[in-house]
């Protein structure tokens, strides 16, 4: 084994769970699997020769206990607004990390309201490992270091940038994404930051943003995490968040007539891009391209790296954004991934 500590993987039995499974145990990392149900905490521990935990996080005193001798969580089990909360107090408790990989607005807000508790106890508390929030959030402080005093941001995401013929009949989402998205992203409405504070909107935003996919495509704002974690990493007071017009979003879609997530096959399919738009307080843009791999695949990639930096002590305590605890280049780490200047 390699690495200074040891890692939980809590939601180990999830689709994303399992492929940050896989990706621990090609690593070499010293990990349990964890979650709610014994029976399949068990049959994946198995699995994979390791030892597993299963506890339910509505009793506080057990999900502490269930900490004991654990470095890091890497929490995979959503809906997060359901999880979040409970192993971040467990995790601050214990002076355990605590990482996940949400991509829900309110969960990135209950992260940092934890900031003060957190640096107090030594430890690092991280939302967005996965798609959601690495490779926006580098593009986006890759692009404000590119200006001078940098007073606004506007952030564009694209989820999927394939043919049609690619596209078609591609299962994009997990159970678990569809389920966290159902509850989250259709309650908030319209968010954005502006001038420090986070502000609703009576409705959505839309603006053209060029992916370098053949023109400028319509994207829609959406209360997106970036809100804040682009705010931690780059002090912009002013930030919209966008998400190309027309892409498949994973709400209102029915769970019991879908497989448990993308094929390995599908996760191969097309890419997935940002666009970040720094402006400086002189004016002058600087807009940058991150291209990754899709979204799960990039997930299960970022996400154990940083559990695995994590462990071999390389962290900073107090709520952090990917970008303020390992900069820009942390998204250039994960395999096929790169950011262009526009």
């Amino acid at each position: 084994m390699t690495g200074n500590g040891r890692l939980m993987i809590y939601g180990a039995t999830g689709y994303t769970g399992r492929l940050a499974t896989e990706r621990a145990q090609h690593l070499g990392l010293d990990y349990i699997v964890a979650g709610r149900n014994p029976d399949r905490v068990d049959a994946l521990a198995k699995e994979f020769g390791v030892r597993g935990r299963s506890f339910a996080l509505d009793d506080a005193a057990l999900a502490r206990d269930a900490l004991d001798g654990v470095t890091v969580v890497l929490n995979v089990a959503g809906p997060f607004r359901r999880t979040a909360g409970p192993l971040l107090d467990a995790c601050v408790a214990t002076g355990t990390h605590y990482l996940d990989t949400t991509a829900e607005y309110d969960v990135f807000a209950a992260a940092q309201s934890r900031d003060a508790a957190a640096r107090a106890a030594g430890v690092m508390v991280m939302s967005g490992t996965g798609w959601d929030v690495v490779p926006s959030d580098c593009v986006a402080a890759y692009a404000a270091a590119r200006v001078t005093e940098p007073v606004r941001l506007r952030i564009a995401l694209k989820l999927l940038s394939a043919t049609p013929e690619e596209a078609a009949g591609l299962n994009l989402f997990s159970r678990g994404s569809i389920a966290s998205a159902t509850e989250g992203i259709g309650e908030l409405g319209a968010l954005v930051r502006a001038d420090g504070e986070i502000v609703a909107l009576p409705e959505p935003k839309s603006a053209s943003f060029d992916f370098d996919d053949g023109g400028p495509e319509v994207c829609v704002s959406a209360p997106m995490g970036d809100l804040i974690t682009s705010h931690v990493s780059t002090g912009v007071g002013t930030i919209e968040v966008y998400v190309q017009q027309g892409q498949p979003l994973p709400i209102d879609l029915d769970l019991a007539a879908l497989p448990d997530g993308p094929s390995a096959a599908e996760r191969e399919v097309g890419r997935s891009k940002v666009v970040a738009e720094a402006t400086g307080r002189d004016g002058t843009v600087a807009r940058a391209l991150i291209d990754t791999p899709t979204g799960y695949r990039f997930t299960q990639l970022s996400s154990v790296e940083i559990a695995r930096r994590v462990l071999h002590g390389s962290y900073k305590a107090g709520f952090q954004s990917p970008a303020s605890a390992y900069g820009p280049e942390l998204a250039l780490s994960v395999a096929d991934t790169s950011i262009t200047d526009l």
